[in-house]
């Protein structure tokens, strides 16, 4: 063989060794935060293509930034939606709502009253204007931080704290994960915590959807973590070979639990860029900017209504606050992150606009705060009523068996009249008080 080492030289030896990148983010706990590597585009300057172009004319937007919002407070660009000023109010209103949920749900979890719980701090635009995009039968498939989406529809916040709290009135009987909600009547898909399963579900609907020659198109959140996930791909392959009806919504919050983005390849390009390789639409967008979100949203909404396609849009936002109420930021990343990110907060954003326009005023947002935070609090002791975390008051055992067969196995029958039988036997007189 030529290429045979002489003088007892191993194969390779003159070669440079292999080496592996493994990625580092740019800040951690104690450094001084700089966003000046971030290409923050001016508002306004992005084309906006029409709806029905081939995808390939959206290429350079998943690598752009769709802006809306100026420094002035002002609407800019072909991506302005002209939404009304009631409109704008009402956008406004559920995100104040959803803040004020996390709000008096995360001091809930501190006081025992539920086992855990998800803020959405910082995104709420993503969820809450998206939602005012679509029209309200369009099916959602969620993530685990799109709370303003069943806000936005107008669930009531007293079933959604019976779930957070497991009780005796929680819909779902206790078998989710608090936070993870299911409404058919809203056309909100059940949560789900392993990650990425409602890409190829959503995909499947909006598959099924067009089989049966219906009108409902579905869109699906993801984190940018969860892109790594093979049902991430799955779901895009068979959305862009059947030209599926169907939104892909990644929320770029820069952090999975406690890894950043760059684990989910967001060194390498955008996660809009993976719409290139299969061949859809994509957009990059603001997703601390309301208007953007919004006319982002509606602009895939109606390529999918129209069947033009998928669209992948990803929201380059930040998750203020931690992963979870299991979660201590503080351990990986900068404290000075949040107050340095340089797209501001959705919104205190939306709120300078709206005064921008002479349509809200400090005042107004006040009495709006302090309106959210009451309704919470009534729904909240409402729901208590019915039970609060390791109180007794949930669903009776029983139930375990139930809303699974259609017909109950008769190991299963047996099981449960045991139960029911060791319940008696244990409390004769019924539970304690």
């Amino acid at each position: 063989m030529g290429d045979q080492p002489e003088n007892g030289q191993k194969i390779g030896d003159n070669r440079p060794s292999l080496k592996l990148h493994v990625p580092e983010p740019k800040f951690r706990p104690g450094d001084t935060v700089d966003y000046s590597h971030l290409a923050v585009t001016k508002p306004g300057e992005q084309p906006r293509p029409d709806e029905a172009c081939a995808p390939v004319e959206t290429n350079p937007l998943t690598v752009d930034l769709v802006r809306v919002l100026g420094d002035d407070d002002k609407a800019h660009g072909p991506w302005d939606p002209r939404l009304s000023p009631d409109q704008l109010r009402a956008i406004l209103s559920d995100m104040a709502l959803v803040r004020a949920f996390d709000e008096r749900m995360y001091r809930g979890q501190r006081q025992g009253k539920t086992s855990f719980y998800m803020k959405c701090t910082g995104e709420e635009a993503t969820s809450v204007a998206a939602a005012h995009a679509l029209a309200s039968d369009d099916m959602v498939f969620p993530s685990y931080r799109q709370q303003g989406i069943l806000i936005a529809r107008g669930y009531p916040l007293t079933e959604m704290i019976n779930q957070i709290y497991s009780n005796r009135a929680d819909k779902l009987k206790g078998r989710q994960l608090p936070i993870m909600y299911s409404s058919r009547e809203h056309s909100f898909f059940s949560i789900s915590g392993n990650l990425a399963t409602q890409l190829p579900q959503a995909t499947g609907f909006a598959m099924a959807s067009a089989i049966k020659g219906d009108s409902r198109i579905a869109a699906t959140w993801v984190g940018e973590g969860s892109t790594a996930e093979g049902d991430f791909h799955s779901a895009l392959t068979f959305a862009a070979v059947y030209n599926a009806p169907v939104i892909f919504n990644v929320i770029n919050n820069q952090w999975a639990i406690s890894s950043f983005s760059g684990f989910a390849g967001a060194e390498r390009t955008t996660f809009a860029a993976r719409a290139v390789g299969y061949g859809i639409a994509g957009l990059r967008v603001d997703g601390n900017d309301v208007l953007a979100v919004y006319a982002a949203q509606r602009w895939a909404a109606e390529r999918a209504r129209t069947n033009n396609g998928p669209t992948l849009i990803e929201y380059f936002t930040y998750r203020a606050e931690g992963h979870s109420t299991s979660d201590d930021p503080s351990a990986y990343r900068s404290a000075a992150e949040r107050e340095e990110w340089p797209l501001g907060d959705p919104v205190n954003r939306l709120k300078k606009h709206l005064i921008a326009l002479g349509e809200w005023d400090e005042a107004r947002h006040e009495a709006l705060d302090a309106e959210c935070v009451d309704r919470v609090k009534k729904a909240t002791k409402e729901a208590e009523k019915n039970g609060i975390l390791g109180h007794g008051l949930h669903h009776p055992f029983r139930t375990m068996f139930e809303d699974v067969y259609e017909e109950l196995p008769w190991h299963l029958k047996e099981q449960a009249e045991q139960a029911v039988h060791e319940r008696e036997v244990k409390f004769p007189g019924g539970l304690p008080k």
